[in-house]
């Protein structure tokens, strides 16, 4: 069945944070002894006023010590219930295509792996420079097209082909396309890739984060699943899945 970005994020994010819980578990095998967060905040522009749109569960603001004057928003009610814990941070709920500030409110705006949920990407970014100051900065991480491939070759083995941990088949968000996108409308534009790679030893892990893409499986789906699992972890060491992240920074020019 064919849905668009947004109402696949409604499904999988609006009333939980689970799913996205177990994805983050995952990412915990990373090989990188310098884990996501940490990486990425010795990269995001942190002084003045921040805005982070899509800020899910506010995993990243626990992770790094600096608390710049930080606001934080999300669509999702469960989301925006997480965020609230956040030492200091304003919360808004609210529809990143839709941002209720005025212009030139931010010295910073983050987007960590929100785009590809979104129907209209372009109008986000639209947003992103209207909210900037003059000279501001944005950050940006989006995946490539072969990010956690070796997880969609489960889909098949548990007859479920449509399984896929690509968010952006709809719309394109991704390291490939994605930076061209944010020069149309910022300049200074670079891309730095996080150089990673998942090596998981067990199977439960794996099999949780199927289930947050996809809904609870059956028994037999379990069962195939595992089977197909153990069998890579008993030829290879560990289940090897390759990762493709990166961080597109930008500045808001006079445009």
């Amino acid at each position: 069945m064919t849905t668009t970005p947004s109402a696949r994020a409604v499904s999988q994010y609006a009333t939980t944070t689970g799913n996205l819980t177990a994805r983050m578990a995952l990412h915990s095998y990373g090989t990188n002894p310098q884990d996501w967060f940490a990486w990425l905040g010795e990269r995001l522009p942190l002084s003045g006023d921040v805005l982070e749109v899509g800020a899910g569960t506010g995993e990243l603001w626990h992770r790094i010590g600096h608390r710049p004057r930080l606001t934080l928003t999300d669509f999702s009610p469960a989301m925006c219930a997480r965020l609230r814990e956040v030492p200091g941070a304003r919360v808004l709920r609210c529809d990143a295509t839709y941002l209720p500030f005025r212009g030139g409110v931010a010295d910073a705006v983050i987007a960590n792996s929100m785009l590809y949920h979104l129907d209209d990407p372009d109008a986000a970014l639209r947003e992103f420079a209207r909210v900037l100051r003059p000279g501001g900065r944005l950050a940006v991480a989006v995946n490539g097209r072969d990010h956690l491939a070796e997880l969609n070759t489960l889909g098949p083995v548990i007859g479920r082909p449509d399984l896929a941990v690509r968010f952006h088949d709809r719309n394109d968000v991704t390291a490939e396309a994605t930076p061209a996108r944010v020069a149309a409308h910022f300049d200074d534009v670079t891309v730095e890739r996080y150089p990673d790679e998942l090596v998981v030893p067990v199977v439960e892990p794996i099999l949780a984060y199927v289930a947050s893409m996809i809904g609870p499986l059956t028994a037999a789906q379990e069962a195939a699943a595992r089977a197909a699992i153990e069998a890579r972890i008993d030829a290879e060491g560990a289940f090897r899945v390759r990762k493709h992240t990166v961080l597109i920074s930008a500045a808001r020019g006079s445009r």
